[in-house]
């Protein structure tokens, strides 16, 4: 076949791929006025099916156009944002439609239709990783940015980057095999060396946010460290460091260039620390040895080695423009070494042999150019007497100790800022303390956790100072001289179980087995409450319609209600007898509540004003699995684990009204956003729809073969028979109503097409493999002929475990055991503006949210369009044409400058005479404006003239325009709470303001009679009085 397409047209664009899907990746189906497919099967269109327009890669003449033009055409209007995935999928699956086209000659109609339904199928849920909350900090070291204003904290295999000056946390798209070991950060804060616990290493770019090379260091590393001037960069491995040539700005085929290898200590190394000059590093060993390296070729100073401790080195440290160093080991001593010789005293190593002669004929050529320096340098922990004359030489001025009499206190984590002579060291009992070196001066000492502080950083200037503590996944930022905490963050202590959207799309309510219920802000990624009155586990969340209640169910046998304007908790339901409720729901009105036993199989009512029980439900002969009420009728689903869902009539006294029989235990039920159907997720893997008005089942989805679960390392059968015994446990509809989101015990979350009952993309939520179940076959090299190695607690030696149980050890304890995680999804929702969804997992909350960088994406794009025509139409003042062409185009900057051409006053008349087809664009792209636009009112003044001249119409399309009009809710919602806390606080301070100078008024008044200036400034005051509307009689100055 290959060689039947040779030289053929075609063949640029098998290669190329088929980008045009691209173009249309979420607003395809209201293309040409219709919301879904036409039921010809043909194009969507308002009238029969017909060819597409002109403009989108396809011919102008449709007639005596072919096919193999418009393949050889589109591959060359592929915008620069299409992703990888997307474009590899449209690509396939394209380039074997036009390969059938040229075997078979098939119509050209029947094949663009086939195309259409590609594109529409592998571009519509573009979705991707966009945030990853509920997960702050999980292991490795933190790192302050170059303006010490962003924190960088490794989360499990991802890096998030937490903004502490504008209050926001990023969390940059990419991933390593594992998890995090260590991060390296450059001094210009540009690029950053990532390395995990496998060794395999990236280098980002900061500023691109994205993935330049990879390496594999081929062993465990424990520490990056770039050298001040950004030239190099030292790793330490094994029982040694390595020195490489730091990747430049300039295109290299290797980034990572080895120079030397420093061989010295015994056991494996800990720490790095290097000059103020990068002539000399420093390198701490687990053999209570530290090592001092310099980096070029000094005639007095190759290796030094430094004693002192009787426990590792946890860390070292240079003084400020000094080769003095400060070691720290982990039974808390500190040594003070002072060196002989200043940094100026360093002599290069005079080069001998062919080096010589050839710098000698040469002359003042430098002789770094033709010098090939020793790839490996060894020290000697005691050097010969003849070695060490005329070189450098350390002395020890002082020990201190951490540790009072009698404490045996850790030290598990230390840094140390130069300029202020700063010391900051982490325990493991969760306290950290400060000190002013050489003095050893205590300035400040505080327990922040109740577990050790994995990590420490100090900020450029000095000021803040980051703890991170592995154990709770604690990230705190302490502000030491005002003693205040700059930011505070904690995820769940176990895994996520369930989450919920508010209305308006703005927060996330989180429960987790630690019986703790967190809110998240979508837009900075903060938790800003935590509620912690449960004393067992939470099972379900849910706000209600207002969006300032949440509701909770635990196992603790309690039902609680929490207010989000007092931050409290309000309401506690129980029932009469003790009982584990394992789901909760709330009905539209917010008046009802909802709530599933696990033990007894009832279901409990409870009002929501009163808080008193008003029915218990029965009838289900198994544990209460889900509870769904209908968002448009007083109706509420139950499933239950014996194979039925019952519909229970609120408004005819909660009386059964169907009961609808599965195959299999039903795990998950959901409504449809427009309560027409109702979903069920089953344990032998199916989705189930049924129609609840008549109790008939409309289809049903097989996704056992779509889950895909891995294989376990002590599991004892293969991850395709293992398969046969998981489901979907967390279930969901789009905003639209048009797909379901599905995911359960796998790495894998899948997107169903309701209606054509395919899978329309596969999410895979994390490719992690610290975390258990994530490969399909187990390693051979880990099977041996005594059994599986990871029946071995190999990790049990690190330091946050004990010490391997050999016969005979007394350290540690022996209960005490490691083991992976197992990836999974808890719980799964959309949001209701409709693009983004979040998911719980064992990685942490998951946020994927559409492509927001896609250059170009037209809608019915024509020839005659172009951005000089729109331009040409704003100076004749013809706004309405022009926004038209704009939003043709969907360029975000062209249509910004359109629409913000157009007079205020001229707003109306423009809306009036928008074409119905545009109204649901414009509300969207007003949505997403004023989330970044400092014009509020003329965003707000199109807004509401918009939906004033098209409410009526708009109102019979409600269901497709809801997630349009929940974003523009969300947008205008959250200025409404930043504005109003402002305008709050002026008026406040003006009342402050105006009672003060009335009393300054009133006592100037009881006084004698003063000057005749003293007079004047009275009447002014007055006069100022009246200005800012405190009238003669009104003493108190401004209304409330």
């Amino acid at each position: 076949m290959t060689g039947l397409l040779a030289g053929h047209p075609v063949q640029g664009a098998l290669n190329q791929g088929c980008a045009w899907g691209a173009f249309h990746r979420h607003s395809f189906s209201h293309a040409l006025g219709s919301g879904s497919l036409h039921p010809s099967g043909g194009f969507p269109s308002l009238g029969a099916p017909h060819p597409p327009q002109r403009g989108l890669g396809f011919p102008g003449d449709w007639a005596h156009s072919s096919v193999l033009s418009w393949a050889t055409e589109v591959p060359r209007k592929c915008p620069p944002g299409v992703t990888g995935g997307t474009l590899g999928m449209v690509r396939a699956r394209a380039g074997a439609l036009l390969l059938h086209h040229l075997l078979d000659q098939r119509p050209h109609v029947a094949l663009f239709r086939e195309l259409y339904l590609v594109c529409v199928e592998t571009a519509l849920f573009s979705r991707q990783f966009s945030n990853l909350l509920g997960t702050v900090y999980r292991c490795g070291n933190l790192n302050f940015t170059c303006d010490g204003n962003s924190l960088i904290s490794p989360v499990g295999n991802r890096v998030t980057v937490f903004d502490l000056k504008n209050n926001k946390s990023d969390t940059l798209p990419l991933a390593t095999r594992y998890n995090i070991k260590c991060v390296g950060l450059s001094p210009d804060g540009r690029l950053a060396i990532i390395v995990d616990e496998g060794g395999d290493a990236l280098l980002v770019s900061l500023v691109c946010r994205s993935v330049l090379h990879h390496f594999h260091f081929k062993g465990a590393v424990h520490s990056v460290a770039f050298s001040p001037d950004g030239r190099k960069f030292v790793v330490t491995k094994g029982n040694g460091a390595q020195l490489y040539h730091a990747p430049g700005r300039r295109r290299e085929f290797n980034a990572f260039v080895l120079d030397k290898t420093y061989f010295g200590p015994y056991d494996e190394t800990t720490c790095i620390d290097w000059t103020d000059d990068s002539k000399c590093f420093v390198v701490g060993s687990k053999d209570m040895s530290t090592w001092v390296f310099g980096a070029e070729r000094w005639d007095n100073l190759i290796y030094y080695a430094l004693g002192g401790h009787r426990d590792a080195i946890v860390a070292c440290f240079f003084e400020a423009d000094s080769l003095d160093v400060y070691t720290l080991s982990q039974d808390g001593a500190l040594c003070v070494w002072q060196c002989d010789t200043p940094p100026a005293g360093l002599r290069l190593k005079a080069p001998s042999g062919w080096r010589a002669d050839l710098q000698r004929r040469e002359g003042d050529e430098d002789e770094e150019d033709n010098e090939e320096e020793e790839r490996a340098v060894r020290g000697k922990a005691a050097p010969a007497a003849e070695e060490q004359q005329g070189k450098v030489r350390y002395s020890r001025l002082a020990k201190y100790f951490f540790n009072k009499e009698g404490d045996f206190n850790n030290l598990t984590a230390a840094a140390y800022h130069k300029k202020v002579h700063l010391l900051v060291t982490g325990f493991a009992s969760g306290m950290f303390h400060l000190h002013e070196l050489p003095e050893f001066n205590l300035i400040h000492s505080l327990s922040i956790s109740d577990q050790r502080v994995a990590s420490v950083a100090i900020n450029s200037s000095g000021d803040w100072i980051a703890f991170g503590c592995s154990g709770l996944g604690q990230l705190l930022v302490w502000e030491w001289q005002s003693e205040s905490y700059v930011l505070k963050q904690q995820g769940h202590f176990n895994s996520m179980v369930s989450l919920a959207y508010s209305p308006d799309g703005q927060y996330i309510v989180t429960g987790g087995d630690d019986g703790k219920v967190k809110v998240w802000n979508t837009l900075s990624g903060f938790c800003f409450i935590t509620f912690t009155e449960h004393s067992s586990g939470v099972t379900g969340v849910t706000f209600t319609a207002t969006g300032y209640v949440i509701v909770t169910s635990s196992m603790d046998g309690t039902v609680r209600a929490f207010d989000l304007h007092r931050y409290r908790n309000f309401r506690t339901f129980t029932s009469p007898r003790p009982t584990q409720f394992s789901c909760v729901a709330v009905d539209t009105s917010g008046e009802v509540v909802a709530a599933g036993a696990q033990d007894s199989f009832e279901i409990f009512i409870w009002s929501m004003q009163t808080g008193r029980l008003l029915d218990v439900l029965s009838g289900h002969e198994g544990p209460i699995s889900g509870l769904c009420f209908n968002p448009t009728k007083s109706v509420l689903a139950s499933a239950s684990w014996d194979r039925t869902v019952r519909l229970w009539d609120m408004a005819d006294s909660w009386r059964t009204t169907e009961t609808l029989a599965l195959t299999s235990d039903a795990l998950a039920v959901t409504f449809r956003p427009d309560g027409a159907e109702l979903a069920v997720a089953t344990l032998n893997s199916q989705i189930t729809f049924w129609d609840p008005e008549n109790a008939v089942q409309t289809g049903s989805i097989e996704g056992r073969h779509d889950l895909k679960s891995g294989r376990k390392e002590l599991d004892k059968i293969t991850a395709k028979h293992s398969a046969k015994g998981k489901a979907f446990t967390a279930l969901c509809y789009s905003a639209d109503g048009q797909s379901v989101l599905a995911g359960g015990r796998s790495k894998f979350v899948c997107i169903y097409h309701v209606r054509e009952q395919i899978l329309r993309k596969r999410f895979e939520i994390s490719g992690n493999l610290s975390l258990d179940a994530m490969e399909e076959f187990l390693n051979r090299r880990k099977m041996t002929e005594f059994g599986n190695l990871a029946l071995i607690d190999q990790d049990a030696a690190e330091e946050a475990g004990v010490a391997i149980p050999l016969p005979g050890v007394k350290k540690g304890d022996m209960s005490s055991r490691h083991f992976k995680p197992e990836i999974r999804v808890t719980s799964l929702r959309f949001s209701p503006t409709g693009r983004c969804w979040a998911a719980t997992t064992t990685e942490g909350l998951l946020i994927y949210s559409l492509d927001a960088r896609m250059l170009f994406d037209p809608f019915e794009l024509d020839t005659s369009v172009t951005p000089a025509r729109v331009r040409a139409a704003l100076r004749q003042r013809d706004f309405t044409r022009a926004i038209l062409m704009a939003f043709r185009l969907n360029e975000r900057k062209l249509l910004q400058e359109a629409l913000e051409s157009v007079p205020w006053d001229e707003v109306e008349v423009v809306t009036s005479s928008l074409p119905d087809l545009y109204v649901e664009k414009v509300l969207e792209f007003l949505a997403s404006s004023l989330e970044v636009s400092h014009h509020l009112e003329f965003y707000l003044v199109w807004a509401q003239k918009l939906l004033m001249a098209h409410g009526q119409k708009l109102k019979a399309r409600a269901g497709t325009l809801l997630p349009a009009v929940q974003f523009l809710q969300k947008s205008i919602q959250r200025h409404l709470d930043g504005l109003s806390k402002l305008c709050d606080w002026n008026r406040y301070s003006l009342r402050f303001a105006l009672a003060v100078s009335q009393q300054r008024g009133l006592k100037r008044a009881s006084e004698a009679p003063g000057s005749e200036e003293e007079a004047d400034g009275s009447d002014e005051d007055d006069e100022s009085l009246h200005l800012l509307g405190a009238g003669p009689g009104d003493a108190d100055g401004l209304c409330p």
